[in-house]
C-alpha cells in the first residue's frame, strides 16, 4: 500500500519514512499536490525489474526475427550506389 505524504513532512520525517520502508511500506511524495517522487523497498524495486525484463524477453523470443519474405538483403540492396 503506498501513502501519499507531502515533500515538507517527508523531509521532517525522513528516518522514520525509511525504517517504514524497510518493513515494506511505499509512499508517494509531492510537492505542491503533485506527485514528484516514490519512496519503494529496494527488494520490490529490483522484483519489479526482473519480472518486466523477463516479460520483454519472453515476447523478444516468440516475436519471429524477420517477417516473412522480408530479407536477407544482398549488398547491393543494402548500399544504394550512384
Amino acid at each position: 500500500m503506498t501513502e501519499t505524504i507531502p515533500a515538507t513532512e517527508a523531509n521532517r520525517h525522513f528516518s522514520r519514512l525509511l525504517r517504514e520502508v524497510e518493513q515494506g511500506k511505499s509512499f508517494t511524495i509531492t510537492s505542491h499536490g503533485q506527485p514528484v517522487a516514490r519512496i519503494v523497498p529496494a527488494t520490490a524495486e529490483a522484483e519489479r525489474r526482473r519480472r518486466v525484463r523477463e516479460e520483454l524477453m519472453a515476447r523478444l523470443r516468440a516475436q519471429p526475427a524477420m517477417e516473412p519474405g522480408i530479407g536477407p538483403w544482398t549488398r547491393d540492396e543494402l548500399y544504394e550506389r550512384d
